[in-house]
């Protein structure tokens, strides 16, 4: 069997290298070729364009790098006739994979697609395109296959693989120093970096008795951090986000995968976020949901403080950093979290979509 994935960022490298681990252990001899990152190389999977390369942020940083996404898809278009997959597996990534799934759709190509756009928060006139391009997909929150059956498109729900990889993982962070840690998740694409980790710094000489790690990725260098971090007393820990935060008394959490992976692990938590002007203001005028961080979303109320664009300040930061190192407030929190936890708790994603997958050759 010959698949071909899709995917444009580290979240998606990593649920794509699950369910390919999984297929792997079914049938040794399936060929997989695909736009990823790290993890599904890892998988033996034959990369065609690697992530770091691909995820642009806001919609100002898209229409910079417009005519290299433009070529992007042209390529992936020819690529993908070439390799004649059994199977075309998108994951995440809807700007481009829609497009994808159209073009897959008019040469009869089989598509499933898993981790759903955020029709639910905006660009509801997508769900016409998935219905009419998509042959199954696979979402990972309970809300979601509510939401589109609202719509008469019936969505699979198998759980979520955030959940899986938290419950089952084990952690392991040695630290020589002892104070306690504030872990800094700035993010993972350049532009998140560039604007949000200089204020997250500034906090650091208001807290002489913590320590603050950052937790880094291999798509960027050493250097391109220590020209953040020069004059801080800071740490970088390189690819370990969960034993980073097995060991945090507190974490700042750029908005995205990485809040949901911090209330799962039960930390509490600073939601923040940041991009170009213009971005900011086009996003404010579409996208019709109240909260940007994917705990609030799940619970529909408040829970953790998001300090988004103006708001992510010094000052701000350090009023909602007290607050959450409150133990009585911190206890508080974490009993929300445990709301989240009931509401995805599951059990093999990967391994049941990996099912699915094999299914669908015969089929």
């Amino acid at each position: 069997m010959k698949i071909y994935i899709i995917t444009g960022e580290k979240s998606g490298d990593q649920h794509a290298a699950q369910i390919v681990r999984h297929l792997r252990i079914k049938d040794n001899n399936i060929i997989v070729r695909a736009w990823g990152g790290d993890k599904l190389k890892s998988e033996k999977a034959l990369l065609v364009k690697h992530i770091d390369d691909l995820s642009y942020m806001g919609f100002w940083e898209v229409f910079l790098n417009l005519f290299k996404i433009i070529n992007n898809i042209k390529f992936c278009k020819n690529d993908i006739i070439n390799f004649s997959p059994d199977l075309l597996f998108l994951v995440d990534y809807p700007g481009f994979n829609l497009k994808i799934a159209e073009f897959a759709h008019k040469h009869n190509i089989k598509t499933y697609y898993y981790i759903s756009p955020k029709t639910w928060a905006w660009k509801s006139n997508r769900i016409k395109i998935l219905k009419k391009y998509v042959n199954r997909m696979f979402v990972i929150f309970p809300f979601e296959k509510d939401f589109y059956t609202n719509y008469g498109y019936n969505v699979e729900y198998y759980g979520n693989p955030i959940y899986d990889q938290i419950i089952n993982g084990k952690y392991n962070l040695e630290l020589e120093n002892k104070k306690p840690v504030i872990s800094l998740f700035p993010g993972s694409r350049k532009q998140e970096i560039n604007k949000i980790l200089p204020v997250m710094l500034e906090l650091i000489k208001f807290y002489p008795d913590y320590q603050f790690i950052i937790s880094g990725t291999n798509s960027f260098t050493t250097n391109y951090y220590a020209s953040f971090t020069n004059g801080y007393n800071v740490d970088i820990v390189f690819e370990s986000p969960y034993d980073l935060l097995s060991v945090s008394s507190a974490a700042l959490v750029t908005s995205g995968t990485a809040t949901l992976e911090t209330a799962l692990m039960n930390i509490p938590q600073i939601v923040c976020y940041k991009t170009s002007l213009l971005s900011f203001m086009i996003a404010k005028i579409f996208i019709k949901i109240k909260y940007i961080s994917l705990v609030n979303i799940l619970l529909n109320k408040n829970v953790v403080d998001e300090l988004i664009q103006f708001d992510f300040n010094i000052k701000n930061l350090k009023t909602s950093l007290d607050k959450i190192l409150d133990k009585n407030y911190s206890l508080k929190l974490i009993s929300n979290y445990k709301e989240i936890r009931s509401l995805l708790k599951s059990n093999g994603v990967a391994k049941k979509i990996s099912s699915e997958i094999l299914k669908s050759k015969n089929s």
